[in-house]
Parts: C-alpha cells; structure tokens; sequence
C-alpha cells in the first residue's frame, strides 16, 4: 500500500532487479505502493521479482536487459515510460566481479567487469536524466561501497569499478547544480552483504567466497535505499564498517593498506574448498531464482544502529546540543551555589589579613 504522506505512487526502475540487493529493494519499494520495472539478465530472476510486486499489490514490469549495452539500457527506460509511466527513481544496482589476484586475471575480465559495474551505471543513469532533465524532478540512487573509497586485495575490477562510479556521480552532480536542475542524484554506500552474488562471482581462490564480515542482510540495505531516495542526502553511507572504511582511507590509508594485505585474502573465503567446474555469472546469468539473500544468514545481521543514527542525525545533533546546554546551565548553577555559600571565618580572616589558613 501507498506510504502516508508520499503522495502517488511513484515509477521506479531497478537494475540487477533479479537477485541480491536489487530484490530486495524491489520488495521493499512494492511495500509502498510503487510501480517497478525490473531490470536484469535473468529471465528467471525477473519473474520471480515480478511475482514478488504482485504479491504485493503493485505493478511490475519485468524487462531482461544487460545493462553493459546502451542501446538496451534506454530503449527499456523508453519501454517503461510508454507502460507504467514517467520514471520517478532510478536505482543503478547491476554489478559483476571476480575474486582473484590481478595478474591471474585477463583483459576480457576487467573490460567485462568494468562495462557492467561502472559503465552500466553510466548509461543508466543517461537514459534516466534525458527523461527526467526535461521534466526538472526524478531522483538517481547510485549503489555504491565502501570499496568505493578504500579498495581491498582481490578485487581490483570491482573496486576500480566502484571508484568509477564515485568519480563520475560527482562530476556529474556538480553539472546538475550548474544547471540548476531539481533532479537529485544520490549515492548509497554498502558495507558486506548476504546476497547470493558470492555463490556466482568468478573466483580463482581455493576456497568459497564470502563477504568481510560484519555481514548485513539486503534488507537492511534497502531500507536504506527507499530512505535515500525521499530525501534529498547527498550519500548515505549503510553500517559501522562503511564509515571506519571511508575516514580510514582518509588519514591511515598505509596502514590500512598493510592491514588488508595480512587479512584481505582469509577474510573474502569460508573454509569450503570450490568445487571443481563451478559456474559464474560473469557473461551469461545463472539458470534459476536465486532471491535476495544468500548463504550467510546464521551470520548476518538484520539492523544496522548506524543506518538510524544516520537517518535520524538531525534530532540527534539537536539532542546533543541540548544534552550540552543543560550540562552547562547545571554547572553554572552548582558554581554559583558554591560562590554564595558562608566561607568558614578561618577562611574570611586569612582573607582580611593576608595570613595563610593553617590546618
């Protein structure tokens, strides 16, 4: 059903719509009553996010699409218009990665990597700022990381990738302002995340990927998501370990780069060894729905105190502030009490005469 307060349902597009992060966003902007279109290499996964809209009252339209070819990209945002309607928000989420030391990984790897985690959010977010530009009002999410800010051994594409689209988010946002254009871009910055994407992701390690933990269920991240896109945050960053991640790199980045180097390549594997001739999504998607969340549940966690402390940092400052000023007025007070007190007469003839007190 349709939040109080936000008016008409809005038209949202979300790409990797078909698993993940992207499911569950898809979910939780249903809940509201939006209309979604889906898009995803997956036909499988689409159909299952679509069912999930449709459990929930809405509208969804499910379009396979690979967001590493442009023309596809806008012809399914011009798809989406002609349907549902003028898209309201767009969440650039698709991604691939690979798990591997640099110099095991080939060309084909990096451009593959680079053309869906980097250059599909540019030509996602093209195709929704030539609709909304126009219109001067829509909202583009940017899924972000905190490899975004502070890359990690082993993935090198990802996190060039990330750091891509960090670059030109805000390249762009500052073009925006120039044009004094309404339309909000926005990034939301990730921390690990239960999704099955670590089930499918080309590894070349012994053992079976994992996120680092602290590990987050996707839900939580697409509270987070639905946030952010109502109201008008320049980034939201999701979870304690994002932010440590981002001033980290700030002030410490050598010695974080040392840290990473003796605990980076353990913390990205469980201990069960990869089977031989396991399958990725790298090129082509995987056969069947595999939903929001992935293997790691007994180890993530459902909140994120951050995330809230975020959102709500407004009425926090406020509180602090007035936390301060009480503090102060009651040590005022209790200094002024003191002042006035009798002093012992001791005290007041050593004052008249200049003599020392003698105890």
């Amino acid at each position: 059903m349709r939040e109080a307060g936000r008016g008409r349902s809005k038209v949202v597009v979300v790409t990797g719509a078909s698993a993940g992060v992207g499911r569950a966003i898809v979910r939780e902007f249903a809940k509201h009553g939006d209309s979604l279109g889906l898009l995803a290499r997956s036909r499988d996964g689409l159909a299952g996010a679509r069912l999930d809209v449709e459990r929930l009252g809405g509208r969804a339209l499910e379009i396979p699409t690979d967001v590493s070819d442009d023309r596809a990209v806008d012809e399914a945002a011009e798809r989406i218009e002609q349907e549902l309607g003028p898209i309201d928000i767009w969440i650039n989420n698709a991604m691939v990665s690979v798990l591997s030391p640099a110099l095991q990984m080939n060309a084909d790897e990096y451009r593959r990597v680079t053309d869906v985690t980097y250059l599909g959010y540019v030509y996602g977010t093209l195709a929704a700022l030539r609709r909304m530009v126009p219109r001067n009002r829509g909202v583009v999410v940017q899924i972000g990381s905190a490899l975004a800010y502070r890359s990690i051994p082993l993935q090198s594409a990802y996190c060039a990738a990330k750091h891509a689209v960090q670059g030109f988010t805000e390249s762009l946002r500052s073009e925006l302002i120039h044009d004094g254009s309404r339309v909000h871009l926005t990034s939301v910055q990730l921390p690990a995340v239960n999704t099955p994407q670590f089930s499918w992701i080309r590894t070349r390690m012994p053992r079976h990927p994992q996120p680092v933990p602290p590990i987050y269920q996707p839900e939580v991240i697409a509270r987070a998501v639905y946030w952010a896109a109502h109201h008008r945050r320049r980034a939201f960053a999701v979870g304690f370990p994002t932010v440590q991640a981002i001033i980290g790199d700030k002030f410490i980045p050598g010695t974080l780069d040392h840290y990473l180097a003796s605990i980076g390549y353990e913390s990205q594997q469980t201990q069960e060894p990869v089977q031989p001739g396991r399958p990725d999504n790298l090129y082509c998607p995987l056969p069947g729905d595999y939903g929001a969340r992935g293997q790691f549940s007994d180890r993530a966690l459902d909140y994120s105190v951050q995330a809230w402390m975020n959102q709500h940092r407004g009425w926090l400052a406020l509180a602090g502030m007035g936390l301060a000023a009480w503090w102060i007025q009651a040590r005022s007070r209790s200094n002024s009490v003191t002042r006035l007190m009798p002093r012992p007469a001791s005290a007041v003839s050593a004052q008249l005469f200049d003599e020392p007190v003698t105890r």
